[in-house]
Formats: C-alpha cells, structure tokens, sequence
C-alpha cells in the first residue's frame, strides 16, 4: 500500500525528472519540441501543434471557442473581449496565427461585446452568453446576445440582447451552446446559479420541487444555498430567440452539451467536491439528456440519489474533477472510434477522456478513455475545426491560456461514421415515439400508448411514459391510476399523481402503495414504491394518525433490509412518520452499517488522480486515508431529526459516534456537515442535558463557525512591521530550510485560513490557495497579500448595496429569500449574517475593494514571513524545495 511518504517521493521524482509523452511513449528525438507540448500525453498516431498563448499577448484566459463560416476561430475571454484568429494549416513551418480583436458595436471607445462563457457561430451569426454584472467598464449584463454584420465589412456592428438571464451569475452561470441536429435551432445550458426564465413550453413539467424529506442541511460553507429547484438547466431556441423550451434540468454546473450522430444530446455535470465523502456526493458524470430529464441535483444536503425513480442516472460516473467542455468527433480526421467518442474536458485535472458510447436498450453503454492529459492543462473549451483537426483550449480564472491543435497522422480510415438513428435498437424508437407526447399540449390517444411502458424493464422507457402522461390533463388519468392493479404500474403513476394531482389524494394514493404484497415486490421496485410515499409526504403533507400508523406498521418490520439504498429511504421515512422503534433501530446501525465498495463506481479512481495534479492530489490522499462511512453518516443526519424514540443510552451513542467522526477527512464541508447534524440533534435534548451531550459531540475539537478542526495554537513573536512588496521580496531569495509547522501557524495567525482553503481546510470568502505556488511566483503572491485590491476575482467580491436613505452597506451576499438579502460583513464571522430588507435597496454592484484587509502579514517577523511564504509556495508539501 502506498504511505504518505511514498506517493510525496513519488511526485518529487516525477516533477524531478520531467518525463515527457507523446504519443503513449516517450518523446523521440525529432529536434526541438514545444514546452508546451511536450507535456501532453497523446494516444498513437496522433500529433499536437502549439497555436498561441493569448496571456503573453495580454489577451487575458480563453473559456470558449468557435469557428466561423471561413473557417476562422473565434475565441472568448472570461474577463475581456473576443477575438478571432486565422490559423496557418497543420504542419506550417511558422504556427503563428493573425490575431485580431473584434470590434463589436459601433462605439469604438468602449468593449463591445465580452465576459463570455460561451459562443457559437450558425444563423449566419455569432451568439455569445455573457456572464456578468452590467457596470462602466462594460454595460451588457448576464445573458444570450446575437451579434450580427450588417453592413458588410466584416466586423459585427449588430448587438441584439436575445433574452436576460437572471440569478448569481459567475462560474455557475449560462453556459454553451450548439445547433440542433436538424441545423434549425439551438441548445443550449445553463448552471445552478441562473434561474429557468419564463418559456413558451416545457417538456419537464413545470411542477419541480426540493422533493426531500432527509433533514435539510444546506451548505455549511454557503455554497448555493438560495439556489433551489430545478438547478442547471438545457433549453431549445429558434434563431431568433423568439420561443424557448425547457429541454431538461436538474444539474448542478454542466457546462456544454454536443448531439451524437443519432442525434441524442449529452453533457459532462460535476460534482460538488467540497461534499467528498458524504452520502449525497455524486462523483462528476456523462449524461443522456433525454426529453424532459430531470436529473436531481438539490442543494446542500438535499440532492436526489441517481437511483430514484423520478430522475435519470448517469451514463458513465467520471470521478472527481472540473468538467468543462464536451464534443463529438463527428467532422473529424480521426479513425472511425474517435469520430464517434464524445470529448469530456476535466479542468483540474488536465484530463481530456475519449467516452465511447454503444445503443443499450433506450439509452447507451458507455466506457472511457484518458485520450490527452497534462499538468498542469486547466482545459477549457474545445472545437472539431474545418480541417478536420481537435482544437482544445486552456485557462480560466486567469490562469496561463494557451491555444493547442491535436491532428491525426496514423493510417487513414475511409470507413463510414455510421447510419445514424436508423440503426438504434427497438427500444430507442419506442422512447422517441413516446417523447413525441413531450410537446405540443395533450394529445389524443397518449395516455392509452404510453399506459403499458409504466412497467416496462427499461428505466429510460418508464420514464418517458410517465413525463408523457403528466403531460395530459390530470381527469384523463386519475381514475386509471388509482385503479390500477400491476404493482410497478401503480407506483410510477402515483408518483405521476403526486406531481400533477390534487392533495386531497393523498389518503387513495398512500392506501394503494401500502396495501401491495411488499414481499412480492423487487429490491428496484421497493425503492420506487418508498419514493413515492416519500413525494406524497413532502408535496402533500403528514396523512392522518390511522393513514401513518397504517404506514409504520407495513414498513417498520422491513428495516433494516441489509441493501443501503433501500434503508436509506426507509429509514428517513420511518423517522419523517414518527415510527416509535425507529431511533433504536437507526442507532443500532450507526457503528455496523458498512458501505457498498461498488456504489456509483467511477471511472477514474480518486488514488488515480494523485500523481496528475500534487496538490489536489495530495489532498485526496489524505481523504482517502481516512474515509468517511457514508451510509452511517446518512444514519446520523436522519437522528438529527428524529422527535421520538429517544433513551439516554441511545443519546450517548449517538453523540459519542458524533465525536467520533469528526476524525474522519472528507470534502473542505464534512465536518460543517457533521456538526450540523450535531446541532439539530442537540436542539431536541432537555435544557439541562445541553451542556453534557454538547461536550460529548466535541463541541472543544471545534472552530467558532462549527466548519473546521481546531489546528494550532502558535502565535507570531514579532516584532512585525509595515511590510512593502520590495523589501519583503528581498527576503525570498533564501528560502531553504523553511519550518512546516511554524509556517502553518503562520498562516492560520494571518487569518488566511479564516478567509481561504488549503488542503480542504478553511474558509471560502477567497479563492483556494492549494495550487498558489504552481501558478504565481513569490512577487505576485506578496503583491496579491499586500495589495488585496490590485486584482479580485467575482466569485469572491463582496457587494455593495444602495438604499433609500441614501447610506450603502457592504458585505458578501450570502443568501436572499422575497423580502431580504442576507449579508456577511466579517470575513472572520462569516456566519453573523445582516439582514437587509429589499424594499429598502434601491440598486447593488459588486465592490471593487477586496474582503482582504491590506496589512495582514504585519504581525510577522522577518523568519515568519519567511515561513509564511514557504508554506504558500509549497501548498504544505513536506518535501518541497522550501524545506530541505
């Protein structure tokens, strides 16, 4: 087994000897390589070129791409304007592309068009999503605009705003766009920070909900936290942006989407790593997004498992990672198993997989390849060009851009990519012919053909036969369902029920799920039956004392059932209902429940991911040493809420296990999490049992917020000082033999790690500063301490608020609801929250002042400073340079 030790010496040895690869195998001595290339790993026969670094050209960090109707690449920068680029043809002696800023509008003096995240060319137009907050340096706020040349000249002096985007916009905002296989519209997807705007037509029924009855626990760190259902969404437009319909939704942060040749779309949706070893945490996966697919993404706490029946699982779990763009090969020079596979681009990782798709029943099968990697590679969009080569892009958040060209030069493949749609299997065609009910309004004859697939084996099927049912009204099909006798029948058209029906239902449609032969049902059908009491008691409210006693009294003797997804679902029900023996039998299960080794298996291991990046790497190395046991932390969350039940042997297990997981690494929000699962159950004791079962949950191990461990108590000596740029920079030059752990110390004194993460640990008010020392040197570390307002990111900005008593208050806006903003104005209490009534609010804009007060690092001495910045450069690698 590797140690810590180990896999340090084996990342100092890698980084020590530079290895390089092209092409699956070392370099061959061809002359001179690119730097920049030779740290791609390629499969067999194919070639990579360098095209352009656009920061070296202060050009700013390129997100996304397209080329136009003359085969010229047009490029965005996350913060500036786009540009476009004629580049020379593969295997040009001089790469060097023309570079040109496009000039958009027709007010030369101010940017007129930028800060965008995605952009298309089709229609004989170009569509940009900008990604931003109107201000003086730029008006265009978030959302789609159609840029248009008019006049001829070559330029797009046409600035038409398509529709406004509403919401936090950011790195969770609208995304990418592609044309519809029939070249008539546009797709195109949005993250969880942007709202569903008001559409012509929805083929997810517009009746979404949290639909959870797991007790609420909402980012600890405040990630998210106002964004409720349905999150990250895919729309359908015409060019002109007239008509808009809901394709799909339920994702977290999908970032692009890309149509296969059988036309059926997918997209790569992350994960929230800071939930790394919870039992919600969904690794980044591939998704078939069929019409009108939800697919269960919540906040907080409250996210849906893949195996409910009212969401879609995933094709293919990723692992851990940032997904950014996703790409079929179709178009391409590549052989024929390429020009096929959809291109899945993990940002930190620096991992480009080739996902090979085969028609499984109604869906696809799906296995995966790493096809080009780097470290550092942040990948961020990429594009099949019109020569037929993979153009890939890099950036983001400011990091260093760079341009690639990846071609194949193996033997060349005259076969045929395929027949399209008219060779998917039956079962395609009959989830197609079903889709066809999506659209359109109620239609004649759909609830008699789509009936019989409520029970069909295929999930992708009986799930578009429920979404085509809901589409009908609700009296064509009420009586049907509630008279219905197939028992997998039944319980997908009461979960139908439950959406689109009335709550006066709910006593016909409980009795029917509980009066099936529960020992007659599957382990699948079982956990859909439980889904649909579980939606009957969040959307319809707690049945009457005989209707839940009927409902304990059919569950109650089947838990535990010894499958964790099925007790998972009966126990936060049996607790939800008030089961009288279901606290003894929960806590009985909290220190025996074991994980399953194979639920949602990925297809990158996180050990996997170590050596590619050694500082998120080691970070995960960590994590897994030491892993959470995810099914009994689902245990201790549902006690949390549990009102009945209760003995004092069973609180002292209870808060005793509490303590104990607080030994466990997970994501940077598992211990906020654990205590606030703490915090609710202590919110249910006797006053006077407060203080002793407070203790005993390890309340003392704890930081003020509840977020963090306790960690040091070393303190700067001094004397400190007024430290400017130049004379702290001087010190720099010897920094050898530096101390972890006074620089450590360092950095919690400094208050860092109230406002930053390192290694999973710390606040979120700034940006995680696990990598600093692999992107910025010493001197742009200490001008970014020193001075704080030079450059700040909007992710972390605070906001000012205007109100109508002319006065203005700033803070970082955490939450809102109808009537109030919830600020924080303390980047060290992040928790003591002002609120602001909104009617008093007249307007807001970010600030341009940093949350980071100037003057941190004063308390520091010269040797403090020093270990300070060791402790930065080296993102606390034991091993690193610093410390020898």
């Amino acid at each position: 087994m590797l140690t810590r030790s180990s896999i340090l010496r084996s990342i100092a040895l890698l980084l020590s000897l530079g290895v390089l690869f092209s092409c699956g195998k070392k370099v061959e001595e061809k002359g001179p390589v690119h730097p920049k290339v030779a740290k791609l790993k390629l499969p067999a026969g194919f070639e990579a070129e360098h095209i352009y670094s656009p920061g070296e050209n202060e050009q700013g960090s390129w997100v996304g791409v397209t080329f136009d109707n003359k085969g010229r690449m047009i490029a965005t920068d996350q913060y500036g304007a786009l540009y476009r680029l004629e580049i020379p043809p593969i295997g040009s002696k001089d790469l060097t592309p023309k570079v040109e800023k496009l000039k958009i509008g027709t007010d030369e003096n101010k940017l007129g068009m930028g800060y965008a995240q995605g952009v298309l060319y089709a229609f004989n137009s170009l569509y940009v999503m900008v990604n931003h907050n109107a201000n003086d340096a730029f008006d265009k706020g978030t959302g789609l605009y159609r840029l248009q040349d008019t006049n001829g000249d070559d330029q797009y002096d046409a600035v038409t705003l398509i529709k406004a985007l509403q919401g936090d916009p950011g790195e969770h905002g609208p995304h990418s766009m592609v044309v519809s296989p029939d070249k008539q519209s546009i797709y195109l997807v949005a993250g969880n920070h942007v709202d569903v705007p008001e559409m012509n037509a929805y083929r997810l029924p517009r009746v979404w909900d949290e639909d959870n009855i797991f007790p609420v626990i909402k980012d600890p760190r405040g990630h998210a936290n106002n964004r409720m259902a349905p999150g990250g969404w895919i729309a359908k437009i015409d060019p002109e942006g007239k008509n808009w319909e809901l394709i799909s939704a339920g994702f977290r942060n999908a970032y692009d989407i890309a149509f296969n040749e059988a036309g059926d779309l997918f997209t790569y949706d992350s994960d929230m790593e800071w939930d790394f070893g919870m039992p919600w945490y969904r690794p980044t996966r591939i998704c078939h997004v069929t019409s009108g697919s939800e697919f269960g993404w919540r906040t907080g706490n409250q996210k849906w498992s893949p195996e409910y029946p009212d969401n879609l699982p995933a094709t293919l779990n990723i692992g851990q990672g940032s997904p950014t763009n996703v790409m079929f090969g179709t178009g391409s020079n590549f052989p024929e198993k390429y020009k096929k596979a959809l291109f899945a681009f993990d940002w930190s990782f620096g991992i480009i997989y080739a996902i090979h798709l085969q028609p499984s029943g109604a869906t696809y099968a799906a296995s995966a390849e790493e096809f080009i990697s780097g470290s550092p590679l942040p990948l961020t969009d990429g594009a099949i060009g019109p020569d037929g080569a993979m153009y890939f892009m890099t950036g983001g958040r400011r990091l260093q851009s760079d341009v690639y060209r990846v071609f194949y030069t193996g033997k060349a493949d005259k076969s045929s990519s395929g027949n399209g749609s008219k060779s998917l299997p039956e079962a395609h065609q009959i989830r197609r012919k079903l889709e066809e009910y999506h659209t359109g309004g109620p239609k004649a004859g759909a609830v008699d053909f789509a009936w019989p697939f409520l029970k069909h084996e295929d999930r992708f099927i009986q799930y578009a036969a429920r979404i085509a049912i809901e589409h009908q009204p609700v009296k064509e099909w009420q009586e049907k369902a509630l008279n219905e006798k197939d028992p997998r029948t039944l319980i997908q058209a009461m979960i139908a029920l439950v959406r689109m029906g009335d709550k006066n239902l709910q006593p016909h449609i409980l009795e029917g799920l509980i009066a099936m032969d529960y020992s007659q049902l599957s382990e699948t059908d079982r956990l859909n039956m439980l889904r649909a009491i579980e939606l009957s008691l969040f959307r319809q409210g707690m049945p009457s004392n005989g209707l839940k006693d009927g409902l304990i009294g059919y569950l109650d003797p089947h838990f535990p059932s010894n499958n964790n997804s099925l007790d998972r679902s009966l126990s936060k029900v049996l607790v939800h209902i008030d089961a009288p023996d279901a606290v003894e039998k929960i806590v009985g299960q909290l220190r025996v429940a074991k994980d399953d080794a194979d639920y949602q298996k990925t297809f990158t291991a996180s050990s996997d991911l170590i050596l590619r990046n050694p500082q998120y790497g080691l970070d995960i190395a960590d994590m897994l040493a030491n892993v959470p046991p995810a099914q009994q932390s689902y245990y201790a969350t549902v006690l949390g809420k549990a009102k009945v039940g209760w003995t004092p042997e069973f609180r002292e297990a209870y808060f005793k296990w509490i303590h104990d997981a607080f030994q466990y690494k997970g994501g940077r929000s598992y211990v906020g999490f654990i205590d606030r699962a703490r915090k609710m159950a202590l919110n249910r004791v006797n006053p006077n049992e407060f203080d002793y079962y407070n203790e005993l949950s390890g309340a003392s191990l704890l930081t003020g917020s509840g977020n963090d461990l306790i960690v040091s108590d070393i303190q700067p000596q001094g004397p400190g000082r007024n430290w400017k740029v130049e004379e702290a920079l001087a010190l720099m030059e010897d920094l050898k033999g530096r101390d972890l752990v006074k620089g450590k110390a360092m950095y919690a004194a400094s208050l860092c790690l109230s406002c930053h993460t390192m290694h999973g640990e710390g606040g979120i008010v700034g940006p995680d500063l696990t990598q600093l020392g692999t992107r910025f040197s010493p001197q742009d570390i200490l001008e970014s301490t020193i001075n704080p307002n030079a450059v700040i990111s909007d992710q972390y900005a605070a906001t000012i608020f205007y109100l109508k008593d002319g006065s203005s208050v700033l803070g970082k806006l955490t939450n809102e609801d109808n009537e109030k903003y919830y600020i924080s104005q303390n980047p060290f209490d992040p928790q003591n929250l002002r609120e602001i009534p909104k009617k008093e609010v007249t307007s807001k804009k970010l600030s341009e002042i940093s949350v980071m007060m100037p003057g941190l690092i004063n308390r520091l001495n010269e040797e403090e400073l020093k270990d300070l910045m060791a402790y930065l450069i080296s993102g606390g690698n034991q091993n690193h340079e610093v410390y020898k």
